[in-house]
């Protein structure tokens, strides 16, 4: 076994293998780039080594650098983790030839691999079904688009050289493939290097299933079951589990047969994923209907590998490194069994409101339930961040995993609100709340699953308010008044209670809830408060503070108006109040008017960055007319593109950027002349 590695990657999944490594005995070297001078994974290494700057280009992506800061320290293996340089054939081949030993598949299998076309057509030979489609090497756009309308829409476009759903658009109209088409080759380039694409016939109410497979340098095998990742944004996962619901014992014999083909077609070795659409030809009631195609194979660990470990017990990243020493697979494939349900929740920085746009900022508060760190637990959460830790542009926007595992279904969902309803980001928008709507929803809690649920789940999903802004400014104001009966002396004469020598005290706060004014008045009476918030009748309010420790770590508050009750807890930064309660977060800002003089004067038909990213392109110039929701420019964060469309009708003014340009969070980007 390995006395040393090298962790070539960054993040939750950094400290990930530094736990197993730590567990093993075997010490750790982490490396960072500019940004990440003082982050989570730094630290809970043995050694560190800068690598360069914030970019990925310039640090994570640096493999001469990587490859030399494990010789400098002494480290015999690399693990590549996830993303980054984990299935770059280069890498690995420049590893063995340093001598260091590369924690993956062999270099031949990630080539075999890593293209979507060649992989299809290794798989297909060994007997995998493959979705009806086109993967040759002719990229001309014309071809392109007759293959397209040969294999019939709607079809599916993916990059040849990629994964993580970057770069997949779905085209539903002839017309509509040229533009779609561009669009996906300007995102594989960007992300692969590479802008090939291939196509594929749009599989109708699909299920995405995969299979979590094993290899050795002796030429065994296993399959340790399946995921299902069907809940997806954009073709990014959302929330996965394992085993997957419906699966019966037959087709969970074929896919996992299926996959460990697919293994042996390429002489794999290490940790690898075959990845699987599944057509439900029956719907959601008859999974014995259920039909595989093979999608592709990622040749390294995927980021739900989790689900996988609470059910079957293992410890995959060990079983990871055994395999990289030369060890025989730990167990074989009748030794392996499922035991209960485990689900993950990615929290990410976005905000699923605005089409999950990405988000950045400083983790002013940053609590999580009671949980276990990368072990079989009821709760288990993975995350390489702290509180006061800033989440830049640079990287993903993936802030933590969280997992739960019951005996049931039902038991691990009903943990995993609970986790969720005890997670407490205030900073930056995340997508923590969505994730509570989305396991509530019909589809999900009754695993009525496939691609679409998102979509089809919609109004149940974004721009909820569970709350309610009477039980928000309930809260903000229940906190406000216990902050000021902390600061009281013993002077009966600066009490904040409701004697007046004549009349009854009554108070005015204005606030600001979903972007809406909200009008507060308090009355202060001799045995309690009465609320009157809006237009709605004044109604008792009374609330008991159950904890407050100071600082960030708010006020835990019970609070009772309207014929409601919720136990919230309250985190003030500024002049914005984050409220927690069991049904659900939102926040409120409190409104001093005379720092809002004047604002919003002079705004015109400015178009600012909704977040710090890299101008792409510009669809217009400088004198063009454009119409309402006309595309105007790209920019790209957070390895994703983002379109930006214009509000109103108008004439383009001056463009204040060029294609390629770094821009900050709300830079005005150009100028729109519109009617208003």
């Amino acid at each position: 076994m390995f006395n040393k590695i090298l962790i070539a990657n960054r993040g939750e999944i950094a400290c990930r293998v530094a736990a197993t490594a730590r567990r093993m005995g075997i010490k750790t070297v982490a490396v960072y780039s500019d940004a990440d001078a003082h982050a989570k994974h730094v630290s809970v290494c043995d050694e560190a080594v800068h690598i360069g700057g914030s970019a990925p280009a310039d640090s994570y992506l640096k493999w001469q650098r990587i490859i030399d800061a494990a010789k400098a320290t002494g480290a015999e293996a690399i693990h590549p983790g996830y993303g980054f340089l984990s299935e770059n054939a280069h890498f690995a081949d420049a590893c063995a030839e340093a001598g260091v030993v590369f924690i993956g598949p062999p270099a031949s299998a990630m080539r075999a691999m890593g293209l979507k076309a060649e992989s299809k057509r290794l798989t297909g030979k060994a007997g995998v079904p493959l979705v009806p489609g086109y993967q040759d090497e002719d990229q001309d756009p014309a071809l392109l688009k007759r293959e397209a309308d040969r294999i019939g829409y709607p079809i599916l476009l993916k990059p040849s050289a990629g994964g993580g759903g970057k770069g997949m658009h779905e085209v539903y109209k002839s017309e509509d493939f040229a533009g779609v088409l561009a669009s996906a080759k300007r995102e594989a380039a960007g992300a692969f290097g590479n802008d090939a694409m291939l196509i594929e016939r749009l599989v109708q109410q699909p299920r995405h299933i995969e299979i979590q497979i094993f290899g050795d340098t002796r030429g065994n095998y296993v399959h340790l079951f399946e995921r299902d990742c069907s809940t997806q944004r954009r073709h990014q996962k959302v929330l996965e589990e394992a085993p997957a619901p419906g699966m019966t014992p037959a087709l969970r014999k074929q896919m996992g047969e299926a996959a460990v083909a697919a293994a042996r077609a390429v002489n794999y070795v290490g940790a690898g994923t075959v990845e699987f659409i599944v057509e439900q030809l029956g719907g959601y009631d008859h999974p014995e209907q259920m039909k595989f195609y093979f999608m592709e194979m990622n040749t390294r660990l995927q980021v739900e590998h989790g689900v996988t470990e609470a059910v079957t017990g293992l410890d995959l990243v060990e079983w990871q490194l055994r395999v990289a020493a030369g060890e025989t697979l730990p167990l074989k494939q009748e030794q392996l069994r499922i035991r209960g349900h485990a689900i993950e929740a990615r929290i990410c920085a976005e905000n699923p409101d605005k089409d999950f746009l990405p988000a950045t900022g400083t983790l002013r508060v940053y609590r999580t339930p009671p949980h276990s760190h990368f072990a079989v637990s009821a709760t288990r959460m993975d995350d390489g961040v702290r509180e006061g830790d800033a989440i830049s542009p640079f990287y993903d926007s993936l802030i933590a995993k969280l997992v739960t595992y019951g005996e049931t279904r039902d038991q691990a969902l009903g943990l995993l609100d609970e986790a969720l309803a005890e997670t407490h980001i205030v900073g930056l928008n995340t997508n923590v709340q969505f994730l509570r709507h989305a396991i509530a929803t019909p589809s999900f809690s009754q695993a009525k699953l496939d691609t679409a649920l998102i979509l089809r789940e919609k109004e149940r999903l974004f721009n909820q308010d569970p709350l309610g802004a009477a039980m928000v400014a309930a809260s903000a104001i229940a906190c406000s008044v216990l902050r000021e009966r902390a600061a009281e002396t013993d002077d009966p004469f600066s009490r904040r209670d409701g004697f007046r020598s004549h009349g009854i005290a009554t108070r005015r706060v204005d606030y600001e809830y979903r972007g809406a004014p909200v009008t507060v008045k308090l009355r202060y009476l001799h045995d309690g408060f009465q609320l009157r918030v809006g237009d709605a009748v004044g109604q008792p309010l009374d609330f008991t503070l159950l904890r407050n420790s100071g600082g960030a770590t708010g006020d835990r508050i019970d609070v009772r108006y309207g014929g409601r009750r919720q136990v919230v807890r309250v985190y003030r930064v500024g002049p914005v109040l984050h409220v927690f309660g069991t049904d659900g977060a939102a926040q409120i800002t409190e409104i001093d008017p005379l720092a809002r003089a004047g604002e919003g004067a002079g705004e015109g038909g400015r178009l600012t960055a909704p977040m710090p990213g890299k101008v792409v392109s510009f669809a217009v110039k400088t004198g063009d007319k454009v119409s309402k929701g006309q595309p105007l420019a790209v920019m790209e964060a957070m390895k994703m593109e983002h379109t930006i469309s214009a509000p109103e009708d108008g004439v383009v003014g001056e463009l204040l950027f060029a294609p390629g340009d770094q821009v900050p969070e709300g830079a005005e980007l150009l100028h729109l002349t519109t009617a208003k």
